[in-house]
């Protein structure tokens, strides 16, 4: 099985960044929706970002439509929408598959990591994994799971 490290995604302007060079920090992944109502979460994101990035922990967000289209078609208008409404300047990438046959690799290998209940398949917007400094995938988090809960046991991390 390859390393989270050896995966390359696309930023949010289409250019190819290996996950290689986020190699010992503490990463936050989740699948993003403009339009979905959990979408107050981005501030919260935005805000543990602001806390711990000074102490190596990054949020990756990855916008993903294929929970009821809830993300603008044009990656520029999801950037727009995220930066205007939450303030969000931590890495955001292109928009991905989370399930099925075109799922991102990245995806693949989180839901390998750390399956869900009943199901490894992503279930909706806002699921988000923890990965330790050595790009181990340590938890899974449900999109209804606090940001308290979140940040406590991403501080065991830090």
């Amino acid at each position: 099985m390859p390393s989270l490290y050896e995966i390359e995604v696309k930023d949010a302007t289409g250019q190819t960044v290996s996950l290689q060079d986020y190699a010992g920090e503490v990463l936050l992944i989740v699948n993003t929706a403009s339009k979905c109502g959990l979408v107050g979460q981005l501030g919260d994101l935005q805000r543990l970002y602001d806390k711990y990035t000074d102490q190596g922990v990054k949020v990756l967000g990855f916008p993903c439509d294929q929970f009821n289209n809830q993300e603008f078609a044009d990656p520029k208008e999801t950037m727009q929408f995220c930066q205007r409404n939450y303030g969000v300047t931590f890495p955001m990438f292109q928009k991905i598959d989370v399930n099925g046959p075109t799922e991102h690799r990245l995806y693949t290998y989180l839901k390998q990591q750390q399956g869900g209940l009943l199901s490894s398949n992503i279930k909706w917007n806002f699921t988000k994994f923890l990965v330790d400094r050595q790009g181990r995938v340590v938890k899974r988090f449900a999109p209804v799971d606090s940001i308290q809960t979140i940040e406590k046991t991403l501080t065991r991390y830090v």
